[in-house]
């Protein structure tokens, strides 16, 4: 049983709807249930899924569309209704609230004191609203993806002759003068300044800095083109950098980037030499290297971190692989390997940060032989379906191909227990590598979502006559709302080893893994 509505001129948030889409599946009978708004692509899947009609077909970005299939009339009407009443709720919390406008024209006479605007369109339509920002004076940060690389070129290019920052696009996170952006922490102020081109990097690091008592001055994102493409040419690293370079408050520059193009890159450090003050490096993927003057180069986000700290402090940093005790280590090694079948040789990491997925890959792609994953630089070992792990496995969920009609993994967890539940019936997983993402913008209880589908994956393991070792850590600080020390717990609770951070998390896994080799 079928049944489709669409509703002329009702835009609603997509992410607010893909959520409404989460609960109306759970609806008992209802075996695909779609709440949308009738853009091309929506429109395609809907289509693909066999749930479309003409006014489907006619619909625009502006028209909502709900479509649902259950096993009867009585399921589809109660998932209908059940639709209906949570966009009701969305509606009447809105009538109560404040003055929203509807334009951002209307935005800036309603708080003309406004200096920066957060932009989450469809990529189709935000280029345009970005230009309006910035000729009205504003600082943008935009959160959309599917910008073209020749308007984001664009873009920057006004930006940087305006004097204004345009993060973006697909810029997840910032922290400006204090104020937590989209996916960011609760980082008290401090003395470390922060530009990244990667959004749960830049989170790694400044949640870094938070637990070792070291506050932010600013945190600004740059979108992952910014430093990768030469033609874009790290036009905004390189104004963050020099906005840093003139706030009094910022007395060390932190640059955090994925590999970048190699020319943007001797720009940027170029940049930071011209700074006079101490800087710390860290492009994820590249080999540490001397320190050259004042710029420090570091080999991992929580290394990132402590160094910056030190050079706040005028103290050296000493490099070291874990902060816990070496023999507490090895009693981990040898208690998450002792009751491992023979069969459990294979490492497979879960992420929802892809900045954390990154690291861990390169960290532990050498040492294992090779790491499948959705975009390897090795062909040999780019997954033949991603949705289904082969030997060593690591995969960003956040990538566009997971999430086609549903919320990004760290506001939706069920992206990666689904992928959980796949992969306990593989009975050669031996580790499974997970990161917690906290903060604004996340789910408010991620570990939680997690827990019962990783007691299932143990008890599974434990079924078979193994044990499945579970390897997290929670990139988070005291003050996010989720209550960092109480996901910790969580975890905790039914195993899982929770490490101080992603590289820590990672190394204990690779530890495992060499012990698990030398059965």
């Amino acid at each position: 049983m079928k049944q489709i509505l669409v509703q002329k001129d009702a835009y609603y948030d997509s992410v607010f709807l893909m959520l409404i889409n989460q609960d109306v599946k759970k609806i008992e009978g209802i075996t695909e249930a779609v709440v949308s708004m009738g853009t091309e692509l929506n429109v395609e899947l809907l289509g693909e899924m066999g749930l479309v009609n003409e006014e489907v077909t006619a619909a625009t970005p502006n028209d909502l569309i709900i479509a649902v299939e259950g096993r009867d009339d009585a399921a589809v009407t109660v998932a209908i209704e059940a639709a209906r009443e949570l966009l009701n709720k969305k509606s009447s919390s809105e009538e109560g609230a404040a003055y929203r406008p509807s334009s951002l024209t209307a935005a800036v006479k309603a708080i003309p004191e406004a200096n920066l605007v957060v932009i989450s369109l469809p990529g189709e339509f935000a280029a345009r609203e970005v230009r309006k920002a910035l000729m009205n004076d504003l600082h943008v940060m935009l959160f959309s993806d599917n910008v073209s690389l020749e308007q984001e070129i664009e873009l920057k290019n006004l930006a940087r002759d305006r004097g204004l920052l345009m993060m973006g696009p697909d810029c997840g996170t910032a922290i400006i003068n204090g104020k937590p952006l989209c996916f960011s922490n609760v980082v008290r102020r401090g003395t470390i300044g922060i530009v990244a081109a990667s959004g749960t990097g830049l989170q790694e690091v400044a949640c870094s800095i938070e637990k070792l008592d070291a506050g932010v001055t600013q945190a600004i994102g740059t979108g992952g083109r910014d430093l990768k493409n030469e033609k874009v040419g790290g036009t905004m690293m390189l104004m963050g950098i020099e906005a840093l370079k003139n706030d009094e408050m910022t007395k060390v520059i932190t640059v955090v980037s994925k590999p970048p193009a190699a020319t943007v890159a001797a720009t940027v450090i170029d940049a930071l030499k011209r700074t006079g003050k101490p800087c710390v490096v860290h492009f994820i993927g590249l080999d540490k290297r001397p320190a050259e003057g004042n710029v420090h180069y570091a080999g991992n986000l929580e290394e990132a971190a402590g160094m910056a700290v030190a050079l706040t402090r005028n103290e050296s940093y000493e490099p070291r692989v874990f902060t816990i005790p070496t023999g507490d280590v090895d009693a981990l090694v040898d208690r998450e390997t002792q009751k491992m079948a023979g069969g459990q040789v294979n490492l497979r990491g879960l992420y929802t940060g892809g900045t954390l997925a990154d690291e861990s890959m390169i960290l532990l792609y050498d040492a294992l032989g090779g790491v499948y994953s959705f975009e390897s630089k090795d062909p040999e070992f780019v997954l033949k379906d991603p949705h289904r792990s082969q030997g060593h496995t690591i995969v960003d969920l956040g990538e566009d191909v997971f999430t086609v009609g549903r919320p990004h993994p760290m506001i939706d967890p069920s992206t990666r227990t689904d992928r959980i539940e796949k992969e306990m019936e593989d009975d050669t997983m031996a580790v499974m590598l997970l990161d917690c993402v906290l903060g604004y913008g996340s789910h408010p209880d991620p570990a939680g979502a997690m827990v019962p589908f990783l007691k299932d994956a143990k008890d599974r393991a434990a079924g078979r006559g193994g044990y499945l070792s579970i390897i997290a850590s929670v990139t988070g600080t005291g003050g996010d709302f989720q209550n960092m020390d109480e996901q910790r717990r969580k975890l905790e609770a039914i195993g899982v080893v929770v490490m101080p951070s992603n590289y820590q998390a990672a190394m204990l896994a690779l530890e495992i893994m060499n012990k698990v080799g030398q059965r």
